[in-house]
């Protein structure tokens, strides 16, 4: 997709609960690619697990959290499955309770001009962070269960077409981001899954995205097998730990070559979240041409990799302080303008 080159955008939370204000920001500091904020701090029910959660079977939202309840468990499946099979999209809205930055996002765009927006970025918590991050009646995580993996795949894939749907009376492209923090660790004794589910899995939800002609994007903010990802057809989209696993993302040169040759982007997560302690635009920026130039070397062709160049920050921003976490859009919005006049 022409006209991308160095354009910045989130990755999903912020630290408000003032959904106006989280909003400004976005619209002030990311114009070109906006998003809507999930915000955890306004409401435990926009925490990446809880936001996506409604009317998938035998998850319970209270007070102190979402969890799982087998009592009904063939009930609620059956029900899950005629929702399914009927592709009763609305059945998996998501709704204001529980994304009131995503409703609010929507009326934004509806009142505001759209002049200067390239896409519009949507984002839902990928399949195996989910599955993992939710433990059954005995105790053992979500993942481990053949028939759970597989109605979270197919809620969360709801979930994501719900999005696009919902925001294509705007004429924008869209970015749908997979979330998926828990594949930095695959790998490790604490990643129990093989290589070959998660290409199956992500191939499934990534496919159906990309049956709406959006661009499908994957989110991973640790160390991983990154040519993975560069092996599913359906993602477009590889955004990355650039401050924080820059080295070991260049290994995967002759995968990355080969995605950029199919049309790929990868979305540098070049502004640390965690990290920040006041970086400045032109050590980021001397930090993304370390990369380019270290994937030139190893036979990258400069141009599709610069033309396709997304920015992000590393992670999400909802669990620092709002003046950090505003500090840190400034920085991205800076990085952007550098590099889309300089490079």
């Amino acid at each position: 997709m022409p006209g991308l080159k160095g354009l910045a955008t989130g990755i999903g939370s912020l630290p408000y609960d003032d959904v106006e204000y989280a909003l400004e920001l976005i619209f002030r500091y990311l114009p070109q690619i906006p998003f809507w904020p999930q915000l955890p701090k306004r409401d435990t029910r926009e925490g990446m697990l809880s936001q996506f959660s409604e009317n998938l079977p035998c998850l319970k939202m209270a007070k102190d959290g979402l969890s799982f309840d087998g009592h009904n468990k063939e009930r609620e499946l059956e029900v899950f499955y005629e929702r399914i099979i009927a592709q009763d999209i609305e059945y998996f809205k998501i709704s204001r309770g529980f994304a009131l930055g995503l409703h609010r996002f929507y009326q934004r765009l509806e009142k505001a001009g759209l002049e200067g927006i390239e896409c519009i970025k949507c984002q839902v918590t990928g399949p195996f962070t989910f599955a993992a991050s939710l433990k059954d009646d005995t105790g053992i995580a979500l993942l481990h269960d053949k028939v759970f993996m597989q109605a979270i795949l197919k809620g969360l894939t709801m979930k994501a077409l719900w999005q696009i749907r919902t925001f294509r009376k705007f004429d924008k492209k869209i970015i749908m981001f997979l979330d998926e923090p828990y594949l930095g660790c695959f790998g490790s004794a604490h990643a129990a899954i093989n290589r070959e589910e998660v290409i199956s899995g992500l191939s499934e939800i990534s496919a159906a995205i990309k049956t709406e002609g959006v661009l499908a994007g994957i989110h991973c903010c640790g160390n991983t097998d990154w040519a993975m990802f560069t092996e599913i057809n359906g993602i477009d989209i590889i955004n990355f730990d650039a401050f924080g696993f820059l080295e070991r993302f260049l290994l995967y040169a002759d995968n990355i070559k080969d995605f950029l040759k199919r049309g790929g982007i990868i979305c540098w997560g070049i502004v640390p979240t965690q990290e920040f302690i006041g970086q400045n635009a032109d050590s980021l920026l001397n930090k993304i041409e370390e990369g380019l130039l270290g994937l030139t070397n190893k036979g990258v062709d400069r141009k599709p990799l610069l033309e396709n160049l997304l920015l992000s920050p590393s992670c999400g921003l909802g669990t620092l302080e709002g003046v950090q976490a505003e500090k840190i859009l400034v920085l991205l919005r800076e990085l952007s303008s550098l590099i889309r006049k300089n490079r």
